[in-house]
């Protein structure tokens, strides 16, 4: 049984997981139907288009899209940092129990549909491409289930979002391993020593939202030109971020009794501003307040109306503009293949490994997910949409055929997908199981 405390969080994440794939979805129409209309030159020119400055011999200059996919995706990356940290400290993955059912259900969907790629690839040149079907998009899968609302349990809910979690461990390990450039040594030293030194402040209790940032701008820098892509650097420097309090709650309701009566006590003037006293009092309520909370939990609750509300959609918009009349020659087989190991690998990976895991008795599945709950979640786990595109543009960043190729087999693979886990989902939901939920 999940825990009442975990509830209301829970379902605040699970709501601006859900209209974020809202948005996610009318970013990608307005973008699929700008880049195929006459003015597909501008939207083209658009992202194209080359920011940045060079000093001496440093130079940081790159298109638009680029300063999407590296920058502000890295801060994307950087969120999935301190939900992986969470989950793992004091979340869903902090025991073996918790994280055996979403880590098998992460093996299946992970090492199953790049089998599938293996096999109906037939093209060496589109090889590199392996890994776009291993991803899920957690946004766009939280919004299918979103709509189906009581129909199906929380902890189904919760399930996809722990395997979601492991999925994006695996995709961020995936992305550091192999998609990474010819690395440069030193640049990688000096950022790992900077990283190290945050880590070390860190565990000495010492933080500080300005060192972060500066730091952070430099360590992103260094991964940047070093090589290894700059992302990374997002879910590195998120572990770095304490969890703990200074201060715990009995010390601060005390603190803040003190501080409201010496509010109460202070001068008042007959002016719209506050006396002295009471600027002091409001100074300590604003610095133990800081201290009271969770820098983890404060970031992640910072960042995340951001990440879902803004940063993916734009993401969505740059990236999923394929041109399909723009005379390229796409890839027929390639398109085939993605969108089918997307559809078959997940839903197959999943399903088996999940029900071979409580066969021999390695996981327990909670009473109220039934069969049909995890096949069509396991069709829901063929959304690919973020993670799989990003990928998509590192495996086949010197040929645009194949990157449009790709994407069109992910909007492909992702939309049978989501379609298929719903119809699934919405007949498998029991009259016993929705009586139950009123």
């Amino acid at each position: 049984m999940i825990k009442k405390a975990l509830v209301t969080p829970f379902k605040k994440f699970i709501k601006i997981e859900a209209f974020s794939g809202i948005l996610l979805l009318v970013a990608t129409i307005i973008a699929l139907v700008w880049a195929n209309s006459p003015y597909a030159d501008t939207y083209q020119a658009i992202w194209d288009y080359k920011l940045g400055f060079s000093i001496q011999d440093f130079e940081l200059n790159k298109p638009l899209i680029l300063w999407v996919n590296d920058g502000l995706m890295a801060i994307f990356f950087f969120l999935i940092g301190l939900e992986i940290k969470r989950e793992f400290l004091i979340g869903e993955l902090n025991t073996i129990k918790k994280i055996a059912f979403p880590l098998f259900g992460a093996i299946g969907g992970m090492t199953i549909p790049v089998l599938f790629f293996f096999f109906l690839n037939k093209s060496p040149e589109t090889t590199e491409g392996w890994a776009i079907p291993m991803a899920t998009d957690i946004a766009f899968a939280l919004a299918v289930l979103n709509l189906l609302g009581n129909r199906v349990p929380l902890s189904l809910k919760v399930f996809l979002t722990a395997f979601a979690i492991v999925d994006d461990i695996g995709a961020v390990l995936v992305i550091a391993l192999f998609y990474s450039e010819s690395i440069n040594l030193g640049l990688l030293t000096g950022a790992m020593g900077l990283l190290g030194f945050l880590y070390f402040v860190s565990y000495r209790g010492y933080y500080s939202r300005f060192m972060l940032l500066i730091f952070g701008i430099v360590i992103w820098v260094l991964f940047l030109k070093s090589g290894i892509h700059p992302t990374i650097a997002g879910i590195l420097l998120a572990f770095s971020i304490p969890v703990r309090q200074k201060i715990y709650t009995p010390d601060f309701i005390d603190t803040l009794m003190d501080i409201t009566n010496n509010i109460k006590k202070a001068e008042v003037i007959n002016k719209p501003i506050l006396s002295k006293e009471q600027i002091r009092e409001i100074d300590d309520l604003e610095d133990w307040t800081s201290k009271y909370q969770s820098p983890l939990q404060h970031l992640e609750h910072g960042l995340h109306g951001w990440v879902a509300y803004f940063i993916i959609p734009i993401f969505a918009f740059a990236n999923a503009g394929v041109m399909l009349n723009s005379g390229v020659q796409l890839e027929t087989s390639l398109i085939t293949v993605i969108a089918a190991s997307l559809v078959l690998g997940n839903s197959i990976g999943v399903t088996t490994i999940v029900l071979f895991a409580q066969r021999i008795r390695l996981i327990s599945i909670p009473n109220d997910i039934t069969f049909k709950h995890i096949v069509g979640v396991s069709f829901l786990a063929g959304i690919g949409f973020t993670m799989s595109i990003f990928v998509a543009s590192l495996a086949f960043k010197n040929n645009p055929a194949y990157i449009d190729s790709a994407k069109i087999g992910i909007l492909l693979g992702s939309f049978i997908s989501a379609l298929i886990g719903f119809f699934i989902l919405r007949i498998g939901s029991t009259k016993k199981h929705r009586r139950a939920k009123k």
